[in-house]
Order: C-alpha cells, then sequence, then structure tokens
C-alpha cells in the first residue's frame, strides 16, 4: 500500500516537472519569437527612414539618399558582425572602469546557444535584434547631410562610426558599463541611438557647411522637398517599427510591460503631432505638414527613453512638449545657419535630450534615472560622440573631401554621383 502511494507521488512530481518544463518551453518560445519579430519591425523602420529622406529631399537628390540608405543598413549589419556587438556588449569585468572593453572579432555562441546576460531568447536572436538598431545613428547622419555631401567619403565615415562610436557608448549603459552603474536610464534608445546620432549629424553639418543659396544676404530661403506623400509614408513605417524598436526592448514578451509600451510608444506620438501643430500654426501661422510629421517623430524619440516606466499621462505630456520643441529646435538651427534637409538634429538630438531628461521628471522606477545620472549620461555621450564624429569627419574632409562641386549640387547628386535620374 504505502509502495503504491510513493509511486504514485513520484508519477505526481514527474508529471508537474513535465508541465512545467513545457510551460518553460512555451514562454521561452513566444519570447524569442517576440524579439524576431520586434527584429523584423526595427528592420522596416530603415524603409521609413529612406522614404522620409526621399520625399524631404529635391528630386534631382532622391536615388542618392536611396543608395545611402541601401548602403547603411548593410553597413551596419556587417560592422555590427564584425566588432560592434563585441564591443557594445564586452562582459565587462567586475574590477573594469566599464569604459572600454572588447570581447574579439566576429560571433562566438555560448555554449547552449543562449547570451550569459538573457535566458528568454537565443543569442542570435540577441544579436540580431541589436544588429537592426546599429545603422540607426548612420541613418540620422544620412539625412541631415543630404544634398551636398560625396558619397564615398559619407560611406566610409559611416562605417567608422558604426563599427566603433556606437557601440562603445552603448556599452556604457546596455552592455554593463559605467554609466548603467551609475544609474543612468535609456530603456530604448533616446540618447544611446537618437541623440547619438543627432550629435554625429551636427559635428558633419558644421564642417560640410549649407546648402548653396540656402542662407544668403535676403535671409534663409526655403528649399522644399519633392514629395510629402512620401514623407508622410516613411513617417507611417517609422511609428509602426517604433513598435518593435520600444516593444522589442522589453526583451520578453511579458504581456503587461510590452502593451504599456506600445501605448506609451504611441500616445507620445500622437501627442507629438499635436504638439508640433499648435506651436507651428503660432509661429508660421500655417498648417506646415514637415513640422507635424516631425513632431510625430520627435513623440517617438521623447518617450523612448521611458516607454516602460511612464504612465499614459507622462507620455502625453513628454509627446506634446516634444512636439512644441521641433518648430523652435528647427527655427533655432536656422538661424545658427546649421542647415539641416530633414530636421534630423531637431528630431533626434534635441528631443532625444528631452526624452533622457523626462526619465528623470516623470519616471517611476526606484534607483533609475536620477537628475545627475540622467546630465551626466547626456554630457557624457554627447562630448565623446560629438568628438569622435568631429574628428573622423575632419580627417575625411582633409584627407579625401566631402563636399561635391557647386556645377554637381546643382544638377543633383542623381546624374552628377549615379548617372541616373529617380523619376523619368
Amino acid at each position: 500500500m504505502q509502495n503504491n502511494i510513493m509511486a504514485k507521488a513520484e508519477e505526481a512530481i514527474a508529471a508537474a516537472a513535465k508541465a512545467q518544463e513545457a510551460a518553460e518551453l512555451s514562454q521561452f518560445t513566444v519570447n524569442n519569437l517576440w524579439i524576431l519579430v520586434a527584429a523584423a519591425m526595427v528592420f522596416i523602420m530603415h524603409l521609413g527612414f529612406a522614404a522620409l529622406e526621399s520625399g524631404f529631399v529635391q528630386r534631382k537628390n532622391v536615388v542618392n539618399i536611396l543608395f545611402k540608405n541601401s548602403m547603411i543598413i548593410a553597413i551596419g549589419l556587417l560592422t555590427y558582425c564584425l566588432c560592434g556587438f563585441n564591443l557594445m556588449y564586452p562582459g565587462f569585468a567586475e574590477d573594469s572602469s566599464g569604459f572600454f572593453a572588447f570581447a574579439g572579432f566576429g560571433l562566438t555562441v555560448p555554449e547552449g546557444g543562449m547570451t550569459s546576460a538573457y535566458a528568454d531568447y537565443t543569442y542570435w536572436s540577441d544579436f540580431i535584434f541589436q544588429a537592426m538598431f546599429a545603422a540607426t545613428g548612420a541613418t540620422i547622419v544620412s539625412g541631415a547631410v543630404a544634398e551636398r555631401i560625396k558619397l564615398v567619403p559619407f560611406l566610409i565615415f559611416a562605417t567608422l562610426f558604426v563599427a566603433i562610436s556606437y557601440p562603445i557608448t552603448g556599452s556604457w549603459k546596455w552592455g554593463g558599463g559605467w554609466l548603467d552603474q551609475l544609474g543612468f536610464y535609456d530603456f530604448a534608445g533616446s540618447t544611446l541611438v537618437h541623440s547619438v546620432g543627432g550629435w554625429a549629424a551636427l559635428a558633419c553639418i558644421i564642417l560640410l557647411g549649407p546648402r548653396t543659396g540656402k542662407y544668403t544676404s535676403k535671409g534663409i530661403r526655403a528649399i522644399p522637398g519633392h514629395s510629402m506623400p512620401l514623407a508622410a509614408i516613411g513617417v507611417f513605417l517609422l511609428w509602426f517599427g517604433w513598435f518593435g524598436f520600444n516593444g522589442g526592448s522589453v526583451l520578453s514578451a511579458d504581456p503587461a510591460l510590452t502593451s504599456l509600451v506600445f501605448t506609451t510608444t504611441s500616445i507620445a506620438a500622437a501627442a507629438g503631432a499635436v504638439g508640433a501643430f499648435v506651436m507651428s500654426y503660432g509661429m508660421f501661422r500655417s498648417y506646415d505638414l514637415s513640422m507635424v510629421l516631425n513632431g510625430i517623430l520627435g513623440g517617438l524619440v521623447g518617450i523612448t527613453a521611458g516607454a516602460d516606466i511612464m504612465s499614459i499621462t507622462d507620455a502625453l505630456i513628454i509627446g506634446f512638449i516634444a512636439g512644441l520643441i521641433i518648430p523652435l529646435s528647427v527655427t533655432m538651427f536656422d538661424k545658427l545657419k546649421l542647415d539641416d534637409p530633414v530636421g534630423a538634429t531637431s528630431v533626434h538630438l534635441v528631443c532625444g535630450i528631452w526624452g533622457t531628461l523626462a526619465v528623470a521628471i516623470f519616471g517611476d522606477c526606484d534607483g533609475c534615472g536620477s537628475l545627475v545620472a540622467q546630465l551626466t549620461g547626456i554630457a557624457a555621450i554627447g562630448a565623446f560622440t560629438f568628438a569622435f564624429a568631429f574628428i573622423l569627419f575632419l580627417i575625411i574632409k582633409v584627407t579625401l573631401g566631402v563636399r561635391v562641386s557647386e556645377e554637381e549640387e546643382e544638377i543633383g547628386l542623381d546624374i552628377g554621383e549615379h548617372e541616373l535620374a529617380a523619376y523619368g
């Protein structure tokens, strides 16, 4: 009798263990699948950037901007595979300063195919999700320097920037470096991705100079983009992709947190549109679609640092303020004669800074995101990125030259660089 009871107890324990193992496998499968879906959505963002930038440039430069966007995603994936992933996630030693480490070239799959830091998805899922982020910084620069930069020097800059600068500063937080230890908080990259791209863009446009005829003795001459429908399609693709950008950064398919992030992301984007609409009408007395489109993006950039720790009201306020910032920032850069055809510095740099500071103002997160930590992160990453981009671009400018001739700028880079027109 006792033996039967013990046997049944052992069977029950074995069945429970088997059920637990099956449940864990199911959860692992769902988490892993969501990371891969999110990676695909972030990939779609590169199509969004390509459409947005194409719409905001003149028709004579469309092939050139599409060529750069096509090459940037390829460069980003290859350089991140070669060295970027191991620079960004080097596995800092316990006694390390947390400033720089390198785990070696190429990809080395850990035993069991899992990353050391996470147990909810495979090493390959971890790599491909992070790799889709890597080229975004260079894409931001692409739009800011559009319509007057030589193709090959830009691609050299993009390669080195994505291979070295982006992963080093990324390691300071996401790789467990010194900013992470300080308590700096950046959930999905308001600073680590967006303002990094914005700082690089600012350095490049300072050295490159404005488009010919943009700033004249009679004032600022508007150079409108050739296709607002294309720009609008780009923004909606970016908004869609941002669900993967922010939602995937939960790093699991946790139903409560993922759905919160989806909601705060969308609320901030919507509020950004309204904020830009209100401010641009107040400033210019016109209904400026380009400002509203960039207001949406500004709201998305602004919420990215704290999408997982904000209430709906917080997200609305953060997005609305980001939208208000856009027309003010665009006007400021124009007054400084810093020519940015797509408004990348306003959207990604200025709103990225705002979103990172908003974590300290609104964020519900114990032990992270203090004002001192956030300001330290913004300043350190900004200084390193700007200096790296400025020095690199200056070297390329002195050695290879970065600016097309006035004649080539006049006829357009599509013919001058590619001998191909976007439209027949």
